[in-house]
């Protein structure tokens, strides 16, 4: 991940996006030229890898994430995994054209610890079709270890019309 206080959250603006492809918007995110989701900095994660069909998110555990059992809450890795999943879907689509969640399934295979440190979530398109767009994603920390997994279906949302 980048340094933290360089990093610019915010959200971009149509004319900004509107002749990108969506591996081009995330490219954009990760080189800076587009700021980051606000969501990101709140939860402590971001975009650092894209592909077509894939998406790498990573992410710092902390003490600002724990649920009331004193591990980090499922809804964050959770997140993570319906980000990732929508980011690979998203970088196989063209200018004009988004996607938004249907449902997201997780399984968490191990706790996340305020102490864990970095984890990292891939996502990766497993069917693509016209409206309907399947994802898995694996969440694991720094050794390797398999925190979560999960898969998204996503609705592809074609260009807005004035």
């Amino acid at each position: 991940m980048t340094n933290a206080d360089a990093i610019v959250y915010g959200v971009a603006s149509p004319q900004d996006i509107a002749a990108l492809s969506g591996r081009q918007v995330l490219q954009a995110m990760i080189d800076g030229a587009l700021p980051a989701p606000p969501m990101a900095g709140t939860l402590g994660f971001l975009l650092v890898e894209v592909d077509d069909g894939f998406a790498a998110f990573e992410g710092e555990t902390g003490a600002h994430l724990l649920n009331p059992m004193g591990t980090v809450h499922g809804g964050w890795a959770l997140t993570l995994i319906d980000s990732v999943t929508t980011c690979a879907a998203l970088s196989t689509q063209p200018p004009g054209v988004a996607c938004t969640t249907v449902e997201t399934k997780a399984n968490f295979t191990r706790p996340i610890q305020a102490d864990t440190g970095r984890v990292r979530a891939e996502g990766r398109i497993l069917s693509r079709g016209r409206q309907l767009v399947t994802a898995e994603a694996k969440v694991t920390d720094a050794r390797g270890r398999l925190l979560a997994h999960g898969t998204s279906t996503l609705l592809v949302l074609g260009p807005s019309r004035p």
